[in-house]
């Protein structure tokens, strides 16, 4: 019995040893005073590096409250944070690895990504929409587009007109996004002949798009906005059929569920506040009633 029993032990030893660092996220920033953010710095307005380097954007603000607020939580008056630029086909394994505790610019929540990290309550509601040149051709628009009212039940592209026309097309789509996935899948599903041309990031999308060189860019239309230079914003046609409806929310590695109520809980706190539609104002523009709704739907009560 002493045996098994000191053998049960030192599995639990083992166990414990081998949980991953963010299991005691709350802990670790206890004790040390110090919470680490992480930010991709090329996702203007959410996170993006800005006058001498330094962090700015929607999220980065909110991340900066979010640390307020667990000073309070946590009855730690000199909690120290500190940001640090991740890479985008990294951002998981920074947070898996501890690298950093909170991933300050959004990721769409799908249940593929919940595989890889946890998120907190959702911090903006998104969706892919298509962006072209506005001179591009009438009949190619609507093909993409298609009329959502009159076929509120027909997927887009869908019958051998559109298919016929967007054959050979060529259309741009930030690679690793849930943008790429969406769009490959609806490719291979509606048998549309057309080309997924994947790029780094936004910007490089909308140059490509200027330069003819792709014909339609998929993405989210806030992003989309913000990589266009706002002297050629004319020469940009944003498409008004929204294809998806995505919940855009923090990162945080997997296991630690108290450290995600306690992120939780601050946002939800931060959401209430009456200066909240003032930052959402910075970054987005009109806060309207739909946009309140949104907050306060996803927003946990005390």
């Amino acid at each position: 019995m002493r045996i098994k029993s000191s053998a049960m032990f030192a599995a639990v030893v083992a166990l414990a040893c081998a949980m991953p660092a963010a299991a005691q996220t709350l802990d670790r920033i206890k004790e040390t005073a110090f919470i680490k953010l992480g930010y991709l710095d090329d996702a203007r307005p959410f996170s993006f590096a800005g006058s001498a380097g330094k962090p700015d954007g929607y999220t980065i603000e909110l991340c900066q409250r979010v640390v307020e607020e667990l000073k309070k939580d946590l009855a730690l008056p000199q909690l120290n944070s500190q940001f640090a630029p991740v890479a985008m086909d990294w951002r998981m394994f920074a947070l898996d690895s501890a690298r950093i505790d909170l991933l300050c610019s959004p990721s769409s929540v799908t249940l593929a990504k919940r595989k890889e990290a946890s998120f907190s309550i959702p911090v903006f509601g998104g969706g892919i929409r298509a962006v072209m040149m506005t001179d591009s051709a009438a009949k190619l628009r609507a093909a993409i587009e298609a009329d959502a009212k009159s076929q509120p039940k027909t997927p887009v592209w869908r019958g051998s007109p559109a298919s016929r026309l967007l054959k050979g097309m060529t259309f741009a789509v930030v690679t690793g996004t849930s943008s790429e996935k969406w769009l490959e899948g609806r490719r291979q599903k509606l048998g549309v002949d057309a080309k997924v041309e994947p790029v780094a990031d936004y910007h490089t999308g909308m140059r490509l798009l200027q330069e003819r060189k792709v014909d339609a860019f998929f993405g989210d239309r806030t992003l989309i906005l913000a990589a266009i230079d706002p002297a050629a914003r004319k020469s940009y046609a944003i498409l008004d059929r929204q294809f998806t409806h995505e919940p855009y929310a923090l990162g945080l590695a997997h296991g630690d569920d108290d450290f995600r109520g306690a992120v939780d809980r601050a946002l939800s706190h931060i959401y209430a506040s009456p200066d909240f539609p003032k930052l959402y104002t910075k970054w987005f523009g009109e806060y309207d009633d739909k946009t309140d709704t949104f907050f306060q739907w996803i927003a946990i009560p005390d």
